[in-house]
């Protein structure tokens, strides 16, 4: 075959043989691939791994022996194994020392065993396990890799240099697959993005979406967390609803109004008709009073132009009072779908968020809790409840307003979205009291991120207008216990709450 192709067509042809076979693109395997279409013996790679530890473990006695090991070294570099043999060679006769001959052969330490720590081998398991579902399953030679590996790991005579081999080639080939998977995500986040700017940009009324495209926008902005996306798609599910609602009842409005626009044209056909007929009538009976001789002639023809007004006049008057009903019927159906529309605006950010702080209200809290719980059963992971309370918010509102008091929920809200890792979720549980809910958190690490927060609060006064005032709150926090439901462990970080507001207030207790 090698007589058949030049070098750069065995290596074009060595390329597609790789793909062909899913064999990682390493060194050693397009060798190999290269070696068989040339028609060349594939001779082993030089191990320069194994020699360098072969090399570590040899003990220098005297100085003859130093020089030997820093050729052995030189020569590993080169991948001469000629070079490796002389130095080892020269090493070995260079034995001779003290109460030695010159010429004995010299026998090395044995190499130590090469093990790795039983839970570090264990770890680097999991971390593959873990890695393999974001890949995608696009290539099938990946868990193909990822099972030789780990295999190879879970030996219980621990091969280092096959373990090491086998790493680079799955880590060469998942970065491939890495890249791969970025660059999908971008693209179909940019595709995203270009819909839900279209739709704001195609909808007329652009009151209608806005509230939609913005918390589409900002759940897909980066870094994406599947707590927003599903919050969103909850929050979308009932903006739809309530659009399928406003849609059907759009198309009974419209139909209304076609039935009354053909009721009106209806109507000034039938004004119309009556009054051509009219003046047909005033125009005969004005023929024919030009005839009359007599004056007991004029009587029935004054008659009948009179009985003609009248009934014209009738008429006119029962039209302008049912073009006065259609009109009444047009204003109160355009007023019900002003206030549809209105609804929608509202229903995306009333849904499951409390409109003031934008945090969620009771019925977000509730499937935020189902779906935090769910996790903890599945992944056997601690969950902390916080439930804190504003201390003296009352007499906040009494001195200064409930404007003021509004502001300071906001600015509490605020605050504690800035203190909080993106998995935390931040309820208002009631008037002014908020529920934080921490995944993966121990009760003791619970405590001390609410003590943090109290003394954000303590470093950021708030202001109302040019007054700055101290907030304070009372919390309790819970650790969900087993077979606990939320609703009782967030009884149980009241309680504690009420505690630390009957020990002084601003106080962080643990339920």
């Amino acid at each position: 075959m090698s007589e058949l192709k030049n070098p750069s067509e065995i290596a074009r042809e060595a390329l597609k043989r790789l793909a062909a076979r899913q064999l990682a693109p390493t060194p050693a395997n397009y060798q190999a691939c290269y070696n068989e279409i040339a028609n060349l013996p594939n001779v082993a790679p030089f191990p320069e791994p194994s020699l360098r530890q072969l090399a570590a473990a040899l003990v220098a006695r005297n100085e003859a022996q130093e020089k030997a090991l820093a050729v052995l070294d030189a020569e590993i570099g080169r991948r001469s194994w000629h070079g490796v043999q002389e130095a080892l060679i020269a090493f070995t006769n260079a034995a001779g020392g003290p109460g030695k001959e010159a010429g004995t052969i010299f026998v090395p330490n044995p190499l130590p065993a090469l093990a790795l720590p039983k839970d570090f081998t264990a770890k680097l398991a999991r971390l593959v396990e873990g890695v393999l579902p974001a890949l995608g399953d696009d290539n099938p030679r990946i868990p193909e890799m990822a099972s030789d590996f780990l295999a190879a790991l879970r030996q219980p005579e621990l091969d280092l240099p096959c373990v090491q081999d086998k790493l680079a080639s799955f880590s060469h080939q998942i970065s491939f697959a890495a890249e791969e998977q970025v660059e999908i995500r971008d693209a179909l986040l940019n595709l995203l993005h270009l819909i839900i700017e279209n739709i704001g940009e195609l909808v007329l009324d652009d009151s209608w979406l806005k509230g939609q495209v913005d918390g589409l926008l900002a759940a897909v902005a980066p870094p994406l967390t599947l707590r927003h996306l599903d919050d969103m798609g909850r929050r979308l599910r009932d903006v739809m609803a309530k659009q399928s609602e406003a849609k059907n009842r759009t198309v009974v409005a419209q139909e209304e109004l076609r039935q009354m626009l053909a009721a009106f044209i209806e109507r000034l056909s039938t004004m119309s008709e009556s009054s051509g007929t009219f003046q047909g009538r005033l125009e005969e009976s004005a023929e024919r009073i030009g005839k009359v001789t007599r004056i007991e002639e004029l009587a029935p023809l004054l008659r009948e132009v009179i009985a003609a007004t009248r009934n014209m006049a009738e008429d006119t008057a029962q039209a302008r009072d049912q073009l006065k009903g259609l009109q009444d019927k047009v204003l109160a159906t355009e007023a019900e779908l002003v206030q549809l529309h209105l609804e929608l605006d509202s229903a995306s950010a009333m849904a499951r968020h409390d409109p003031l702080t934008d945090a969620l209200n009771r019925k977000g809290l509730d499937e935020a809790l189902e779906r935090e719980i769910a996790s903890v059963r599945r992944k056997e992971t601690p969950l902390a409840v916080c439930l804190l309370d504003i201390d003296n918010f009352k007499r906040l509102n009494d001195s200064l307003g409930h404007a003021v008091g509004d502001q300071a929920l906001i600015y509490l809200a605020d605050l504690a979205r800035k203190c909080m890792r993106s998995t935390d979720t931040l309820a208002r549980y009631g008037g002014e009291e908020f529920v934080i809910l921490m995944p993966d958190t121990p009760l003791e690490l619970g405590i001390e991120t609410m003590v943090r927060l109290q003394r954000e609060l303590t470093r950021n006064l708030f202001m109302s207008g040019k007054e700055k005032l101290l907030i304070t709150f009372s919390a309790g926090v819970a650790q969900l216990a087993t077979g606990e439901t939320g609703k009782e462990a967030i009884r149980r970080a009241d309680q504690a709450m009420y505690l630390a507001k009957r020990s002084g207030k601003n106080r962080v207790l643990g339920g």
